[in-house]
């Protein structure tokens, strides 16, 4: 007889191919330029699903999976938020049409569901076979978590990406966008355009936001079914997220600082283990509450705007 945990791996696949279908393929069919509106709509539609998902999961495993879940996908959904950074470099720097970004990212994310489910695999599998790994990853996050409160700024070199210098040595590429294909055809070969590109950077991108995001949720669960579903929530939420918040993320000037104390708060919760196994739901508390102060110091001290000099004004 084929076990629930089978089956609840099976609906969950289907769920989420069946989203991304009705996505492209039905509600994304044209391409056009996604507005605040309807960012805003589809975003309330991802958290309203991972709710009722949660809720789900209350119901069958009850309620300690169910706070390993939630604290999961607000790590994710918050670790997620700085990756927004590095979508408007890219999408900038590549010159990227606006009708076209919303495909962009879709091919993104489905890249990232396939590498983050074989990130999370290696993960619980390096922890329940080498025991002492944890203490690797926990001094990990530490040192990221550190890093990124210091880093003033985001650099994107994509010139210097070995993977796309490597693609452009094999594959010949465009030199402007043709509408929004990833390929056309040239004669008898075809030949990959921009966008497929700038595609390909996003996937290598999220290699690195793989190698901090799984170790974070690893510090609150090791349960494969929670790890996974809690991280395809927040990615799958990311890409509306991204139309509705680009355009406010200026705002939320100190929220890397939250994020960062986050990587630390929880590269310390694995450091500390053995010490003292610290309560998933005070660590849901502690996430909520960094977040939160992040966000009203950043609207309580905005960033200033900057005024032009007389010489410019004139």
């Amino acid at each position: 007889m084929v076990s629930l945990q089978a089956l609840a791996w099976v609906g969950f696949a289907v769920f989420v191919v069946t989203a991304l279908v009705l996505d492209l393929g039905v509600f994304h069919r044209k391409a056009h330029v996604v507005t605040l509106r309807e960012a805003l709509y589809w975003s309330a539609v991802w958290i309203a699903a991972a709710v009722l998902f949660n809720l789900g999961i209350f119901w069958w495993k009850g309620p300690q999976d169910a706070l390993e879940f939630l604290t999961g996908y607000l790590i994710e959904l918050s670790l997620s938020v700085d990756n927004l950074f590095v979508f408007l470099l890219v999408f900038t720097y590549f010159r990227v049409p606006p009708a076209y970004q919303h495909k962009v990212l879709f091919w993104g994310i489905v890249g990232a569901l396939i590498m983050r489910g074989v990130f999370i695999a290696s993960g619980i599998a390096l922890i329940r076979s080498i025991e002492w790994v944890v203490y690797v990853f926990g001094a990990f996050l530490i040192f990221t978590g550190l890093k990124m409160a210091f880093q003033k700024e985001k650099d994107l070199h994509p010139e210097k990406n070995p993977v796309l210098r490597l693609f452009r040595l094999l594959v010949p590429v465009s030199e402007r966008y043709e509408n929004d294909k990833f390929f056309i055809r040239r004669g008898a070969r075809f030949v990959a355009t921009p966008l497929f590109v700038v595609v390909l950077f996003l996937e290598t991108a999220d290699l690195m936001f793989a190698v901090d995001s799984v170790p974070a949720i690893l510090a609150i669960t090791t349960k494969p079914f929670i790890v996974y579903t809690s991280n395809v929530f927040a990615i799958m939420g990311l890409r509306t997220f991204f139309f509705a918040l680009a355009r406010l993320i200026g705002l939320f000037r100190f929220l890397h600082y939250g994020l960062a104390a986050i990587l630390v708060f929880v590269g310390l919760k694995m450091l500390l283990q053995d010490v003292y196994r610290l309560p998933v739901v005070f660590a849901l508390g502690v996430v909520v509450c960094i977040l939160t102060l992040s966000i009203l110091v950043s609207v309580i001290w905005p960033a200033k705007k900057e005024t032009a000099s007389p010489e410019e004004e004139r």
